[in-house]
């Protein structure tokens, strides 16, 4: 057998296998950025009917799902994307049951149980139902924030992942060089943001930077007037999100619908609003400029109606700052003298906060101060080392020590080193 046999054959291998490996391969779905609508159907005497047909219609694009109930009358829907249902069961006998509303949140698992009642199946009942106060199907804790939460509530620099922090065991984390609390990290019952997993319609959101160098935890942040709704889960979470050691933020965005819907914002900071500081008032200075705007469009609606639907956003930022500096430069005798003379510097007229300059050297100046701390030396003010343990007294071995240790704080609190006499106070 040839080389070139011996290649064909081992193509034509590789190819079965990947051939195999896709007809094998089963499907799995993560609910990520979605949830799920499930309950039982039975009828007035509680039993359990199997067979009978459930149909989902989304409200808001009458996108349409149906099934039917299995042997213990359960059904389900899996993945729902988030928005408001309608379900309708039919059944042959019994009358047909209908509920509009059902909300669906990101990650959410909605619970919603019929009782089918005898009839003619044209004949329609309406079903009212209320959220269950407990989630029973899942044991995460974690609160949902909508978007009317996010719209309403105020927010600086229109950051949404701020309002994370309204979630129970979450707060604003310790300040670092990053600057990463500024722009919106939270820290999940006492872990680092780090540790916080960031998705964005089920993407992977997080920033890869090395330390965070670009200030913030997460890479895209969509406008306010964009996101559907998050959902900040702290403990408990399913492993489908991976990652996490603290909490998971899930954001959605917006999508189109049957109806034409849209915003549009400016926001705006101007110098001409806003006082002078302390510094620019009292040096005279003229007040530094600031232009910043913040604007932007989101619109959505339909393309061909019931079938295909789209959903965008703009938002653009500009700012101008202008920042008042203070600076000195060094005066003609500071050059002249390799700045070695800073008597300009230290005191204006030889004097420093009434101090005359210093005569003599440094140790000069010290020895000063030794023989003044060393009059005071039996006086209440050298008690303050008595509790080391080794006092025995002015003539004792260790009274060196002390005093050494005693010139030392005592100068540094009652004695000016710049002209060496002892403070009054």
């Amino acid at each position: 057998m040839d080389r070139k046999t011996v290649r064909n054959w081992g193509g034509r291998l590789v190819l079965g296998c990947l051939v195999l490996i896709l007809v094998g391969a089963s499907s799995a779905f993560a609910q990520i950025d979605t949830g799920s609508i499930l309950g039982t159907i039975s009828d007035s005497s509680g039993a359990r009917i199997n067979g009978a047909t459930v149909t989902l219609v989304n409200e808001g694009t009458n996108a349409t799902l149906a099934t039917t109930s299995g042997e213990d009358g359960g059904y389900k829907f899996t993945p729902v994307r988030i928005g408001s249902y309608k379900l309708t069961v039919t059944m042959q006998g019994f009358q047909t049951a209908t509920t509009h509303g059902v909300r669906v949140n990101v990650g959410e698992n909605v619970v919603t149980d019929f009782s089918m009642k005898p009839g003619s199946v044209t004949e329609t009942i309406e079903v009212t139902t209320t959220a269950p106060v407990l989630q029973s199907q899942d044991a995460s804790v974690g609160q949902v924030v909508d978007s009317k939460a996010v719209n309403d509530l105020p927010l600086n620099g229109r950051n949404f992942t701020f309002l994370a922090q309204l979630a129970a065991g979450v707060n604003t984390p310790q300040a670092d060089t990053r600057g990463n609390a500024a722009t919106g990290a939270f820290a999940a019952n006492g872990n680092r943001p780090a540790q916080n997993n960031y998705l964005l319609d089920g993407i992977d959101n997080n920033s890869d930077t090395v330390d965070f160098l670009n200030g913030t935890n997460f890479v895209v942040l969509p406008p306010v007037d964009a996101i559907e709704e998050f959902k900040v889960q702290t403990s408990g979470f399913s492993a489908e999100y991976g990652r996490s050691g603290a909490a998971v933020l899930n954001a959605t965005i917006k999508s189109g619908t049957n109806e034409l819907h849209g915003s549009a914002w400016e926001y705006f900071r101007n110098d001409k609003l806003d006082a002078a500081d302390f510094f620019e008032n009292a040096g005279g200075v003229r007040k530094g400029a600031l232009r910043q705007n913040q604007f932007g469009v989101a619109a959505g609606g339909p393309v061909i109606k019931n079938k295909i639907f789209i959903f965008g956003d703009y938002e653009g930022f500009r700012r101008v700052q202008g920042t008042v500096l203070t600076g000195s430069v060094p005066t003609a005798l500071e050059r002249s003298s390799n700045f070695t003379n800073l008597t300009e510097l230290l005191g204006q007229g030889g004097t420093l906060n009434g101090c005359p300059r210093p005569h003599g050297s440094k140790r000069d100046r010290f020895r000063s101060l030794d023989n003044q701390v060393g009059r005071m030396w039996p006086e209440r003010r050298a008690q303050r080392f008595r509790g080391s343990g080794v006092w025995n007294g002015p003539g004792s071995r260790y009274s060196g020590w002390i005093r050494q240790r005693a010139v030392r704080y005592l100068c540094a609190k009652y004695c000016c080193l710049y002209c060496g006499r002892v403070r009054s106070k």
